[in-house]
Order: C-alpha cells, then sequence, then structure tokens
C-alpha cells in the first residue's frame, strides 16, 4: 500500500508545522510522509524550536528541513492546518483538520515544550486514524 502524504500548514511555516514534521519524520515515517509549508517562509526554522527539538529528541531541524511554500508540496492526501486563526487557502486533499494550537514563538520553554507534547499527543492521533483507514 501506497504511503500518503501528510502536510501541516501554518502561516511562515517556521514552527509549529515544522516540529510537527519533524515529529512525524522521527515516529511514523513507516505510516506516512510528512511534510510541512507555508502561504509565506522565514528564512530560518524558529531558533526555540529548533534548540528545545534537539535537547529533547536529538533533532536537529536545521539539517533536515527548511521554510517551504505550499506551491513546493508534491499532491497531498491529508492537510493538517496548525490554528493559525487566517484562512488557509485551498489545498487539494482527501481529508483536512485543524489543530488549533497556539503559536509559541516569543513564549518562554514551558510554552514551547507544551506545545510540542500537544503536537505529540495529536501526532499518535493521527497515525491511529491513519492506520484505521484515514484519508484512504
Amino acid at each position: 500500500m501506497k504511503k500518503m502524504n501528510v502536510a501541516f500548514i501554518c502561516v511562515h511555516n517556521s514552527c509549529r508545522s515544522q516540529i510537527a514534521e519533524a515529529l512525524a519524520k522521527a515516529t511514523y515515517s513507516h505510516l506516512f510522509n510528512a511534510y510541512s509549508a507555508g502561504t509565506e517562509t522565514k528564512p530560518a526554522i524558529n531558533q526555540d524550536a529548533v534548540r528545545i527539538m534537539k535537547e529533547l529528541y536529538d533533532i536537529d531541524m536545521e539539517s533536515t528541513q527548511k521554510s517551504k511554500l505550499l506551491e513546493e508540496l508534491p499532491p497531498i492526501d491529508i492537510v493538517v492546518t496548525m490554528g493559525c486563526n487566517v484562512n488557509c487557502p485551498y489545498l487539494p486533499c482527501k481529508s483536512r483538520e485543524d489543530w488549533g494550537l497556539d503559536d509559541p514563538s516569543g513564549k518562554d520553554d514551558a510554552t514551547f515544550r507544551q506545545t510540542i507534547s500537544s503536537i505529540e499527543a495529536k501526532l499518535e492521533d493521527l497515525a491511529e486514524r491513519i492506520r484505521q483507514g484515514l484519508g484512504a
């Protein structure tokens, strides 16, 4: 069976969507292909996110990821918007959901860790639903 493509979408593709992509690749690459993108880009991934992901998971997002535009994505089966409180542009897909996560940018490490923990839990739930046929 062909692995599905899951895209995590956020306006700047610099923090939450990058964290989701990194955690999904590290944990669920056997189940689906993970991508992230935004309607705009930033020159670099959020440095607090980079630092904390290295501390918690030894994942170096800067070495494997960069801020990308929606146009750079392959065909997507499942779109996950991160909760940017803006209208995301239409991206063809079989399934779409919004995770409603507040942006931790500019906040303390505890807020980042809580956001990362929320992303982990939502990824686990998404993976289980994919196993059960979501997006098929």
